[in-house]
């Protein structure tokens, strides 16, 4: 059910993200003849007065189809409700929705759940919690008695407080001092037990010690006080799970080589819903709300096959004062589309090797 969960939520955001093409194209009374979720050969359609409704076979989208693109409509093409044949402002409108939609849509799920569920925070304590030492002869804490579940509550006099920068300065002040003892304060029950460790320096240099390191506290959820705190606290919710994405992609734009092995297909980020709504249900609603955020960041960019390349095509009209030839754009267009399939599918068999020990799978990516 867990994993029905996870692509039920992946379907009703691109659900969301097509439906507003398609609102804001018939608001405007622009012709629509096709509404698809997903790519390839239909599983099933439903033929309206004028749009065709389809579910495809590979849900790694969808798309919303005009006249103008089908060689078989009967519609004139002079028709002044041709997507075509509009201005370039209306036309934009129609392209961007997509993403306006999803934006709006994840500002309304964190509004949600701030108002009735509530948002997980983590409540810091004072300390670094050692969940468990290296049993091997050669770990440094287990020589200068660190066990399972101890507190460290400072180093070299440094009293580790209740946030979440604790964990990293004491990572910090172990891998900056190989080969130097650090006297250290840790707390076992209700007794304070001063010890010294002395950081073995790792292949990488690095002083290591031979624990696991977690912050010290529990997860606890904040819920708004009626509904105008849902509002402003789901926007506050909104931007910074905006500003990480956004850090998110310029990290990986900036450093491509290291941060390209963590892109998620759809296999990645069903997993991960799964897992959520195993763990609690709850959190599907962030959950959902940040898939929907990098989905409209992602559809912005400014890509073939994507909506940003699409607005740079009207970006480039209004510059001209026409449009480029059409040939240009549909090769243009069918490369991205095709490299957005190549690296879905990629991702794909990638996913699913990690996730399975299918070994012919994993062959193909060797």
């Amino acid at each position: 059910m867990s994993v029905l969960a996870a692509i039920a939520v992946l379907g009703i955001l691109i659900v969301v993200h097509e439906l507003g093409h398609f609102m804001a194209a018939r608001l405007q009374h622009i012709h629509v003849n096709r509404f698809s979720i997903g790519f390839g050969p239909v599983l099933w359609k439903y033929q309206g007065p004028e749009t065709e409704y389809a579910l495809r076979g590979f849900p790694l989208g969808g798309f919303v189809g005009f006249p103008d693109e089908d060689p078989d409509s009967e519609i004139p093409k002079d028709d002044p409700n041709l997507l075509s044949n509009r201005p370039i402002l209306d036309r934009a409108i129609v392209i961007s929705a997509g993403v306006i939609a999803n934006l709006i849509f994840a500002y309304l799920l964190l509004v949600v759940q701030v108002g009735m569920i509530g948002v997980p925070d983590f409540d810091y304590q004072p300390g670094v919690r050692v969940p468990s030492v290296a049993s091997d002869v050669s770990s440094a804490a287990a020589k200068a008695g660190i066990q399972d579940n101890d507190l460290i509550i400072s180093v070299n006099g440094e009293e580790l407080g209740a946030e979440s920068k604790s964990i990293t300065r004491l990572i910090d002040v172990i891998q900056s001092n190989p080969n130097q003892p650090l006297k250290m304060e840790v707390q076992r029950g209700d007794r304070i037990i001063p010890v010294e460790v002395t950081p073995e320096p790792g292949s990488d240099g690095k002083g290591r010690i031979g624990v696991q390191l977690s912050p010290n506290g529990q997860i606890v959820r904040y819920q708004a006080d009626g509904i105008i705190d849902a509002f402003v606290k789901g926007a506050e919710e909104f931007q910074r799970i905006f500003n990480l994405t956004l850090a998110g992609f310029s990290q990986l734009i900036n450093n491509f080589r290291e941060t390209a092995p963590q892109l998620s297909g759809p296999v990645a980020i069903v997993a991960i819903g799964a897992n959520i709504a195993r763990s609690d249900a709850s959190n599907l609603f962030q959950f959902a709300a940040l898939i929907s955020i990098n989905l409209a960041i992602i559809n912005i960019l400014p890509l073939p096959a994507l909506d940003g390349g699409q607005l740079a095509f009207l970006l480039i009209e209004a510059l001209r004062g026409k449009p480029l030839p059409e040939r240009v754009q549909e090769s243009v267009m069918q490369t991205g589309l095709m490299l957005l399939l190549g690296l879905g599918i990629f991702l794909i068999i990638r996913d699913t090797a990690n996730l399975t020990d299918l070994s012919w799978v994993r062959s193909l990516l060797q």
